[in-house]
């Protein structure tokens, strides 16, 4: 039992690291789509989350979970994050057109929200 808890706390661990990257690399590409090429928000947000979706496939088979990657799993990995861009989605529209918030800013807030079920989802497909 305490070893499967180990090992959940540092697939966990490596899933925030790995996860805080992927927020970097989507937030650079949301903030030149964005602010220096002038597209819409959500055309940003959209691009930037499918940019970092691919590097996230590979990170988290390799360092995460350390498993191989296989095009099987690169097919299923859209399924992790399918709650992930909807939930995150319609948080950033809400932030943005419904509070009225910075929609540089939304994006982050929105994060926070998907982390712990994108975990989750993910693991189970990854670790199959």
């Amino acid at each position: 039992m305490m070893q499967m808890i180990r090992s959940l706390n540092t697939e966990l661990t490596r899933f925030i690291i790995v996860g805080g990257m992927n927020t970097v690399n989507y937030y650079i590409v949301f903030l030149f789509l964005h602010n220096i090429l002038h597209l819409h928000y959500m055309v940003s947000h959209i691009t930037g989350f499918l940019i970092s979706f691919v590097i996230s496939f590979f990170l988290n088979t390799y360092f995460t979970y350390k498993v191989k990657p296989t095009l099987s799993k690169f097919l299923k990995f859209p399924l992790t994050q399918v709650v992930n861009v909807s939930t995150s989605s319609l948080l950033v529209f809400i932030f943005v057109d419904g509070f009225g918030w910075n929609s540089n800013i939304a994006p982050i807030v929105a994060v926070f929200f998907t982390v712990p079920i994108t975990f989750i989802v993910t693991s189970k497909i990854l670790k199959q």
